[in-house]
């Protein structure tokens, strides 16, 4: 299979610590060792918010505090790349033009962001698109999919199969909301509907969790193109 791997920011990077980027390295390396072709887009996380929280404080415009969270999900994807080793390209793409050439490689492509107003999100649904991918993982630090955030509210519901129509009314229907539970963003959704690629969502906070995925265990969230 061709994989796209969505790695949150905030597995990754909760504090930077080095066993951390090793653990999700050791996990592709394995993917790759059974023969699948795997590529991998990591957030920003928390290193992230707190540097584009100082950027606002300091008066910097949205559009520069893109950019800001933008060089830090770079700099994620470069620690991964030097966990990977010989495994992944040698450097993280800063635009289409060099992803072009990473992927020419035949190696292991690790991304960051790519441009401000897209979500790192965005960001694997387009990766995807390109290599014609057969699925992406969004991990996480939740289960999957849920009817309202489950870390405030008791009543939250897992779904474990939705359409992405379907997940495209429940992200209005909470960002209608003030404070409302982020699920996934539009655009994100709408290249996975186009391209008609298979997406799960998953808790990543332990890897094998993404075996499971690569194995046909069902769990997480299936989204449906």
């Amino acid at each position: 299979m061709k994989v796209v791997l969505k790695l949150s920011g905030h597995l990754l990077f909760p504090y930077i610590t080095h066993e951390k980027i090793t653990e999700y390295a050791e996990a592709m390396k394995k993917i790759l060792s059974l023969g699948h072709e795997a590529h991998a887009v990591v957030g920003g996380g928390i290193p992230a918010r707190q540097y584009i929280e100082a950027a606002r404080k300091l008066g910097v415009d949205e559009a520069s505090c893109d950019k800001i969270g933008i060089l830090i999900s770079q700099i994620n994807a470069m620690l991964l790349i030097k966990a990977l080793g010989d495994k992944a390209y040698h450097r993280v793409p800063q635009n289409f033009e060099e992803l072009e050439e990473a992927l020419a490689s035949k190696k292991s492509v690790i991304l960051g962001g790519l441009q401000p107003g897209q979500s790192t999100n965005a960001v694997a649904a387009l990766l995807a698109e390109r290599l014609k991918a057969d699925l992406i993982i969004f991990t996480t630090d939740v289960d999957g999919v849920y009817t309202e955030d489950p870390k405030i509210s008791p009543g939250a519901r897992k779904i474990d199969e939705i359409s992405v129509r379907e997940l495209k009314r429940l992200v209005l229907l909470h960002e209608a909301k003030a404070g409302g539970y982020k699920l996934m963003d539009l655009v994100a959704l709408s290249i996975i509907e186009r391209a008609k690629i298979p997406a799960v969502v998953i808790n990543g906070t332990q890897t094998e969790n993404i075996f499971k995925v690569i194995t046909g265990e069902k769990i997480g969230t299936k989204i449906t193109p």
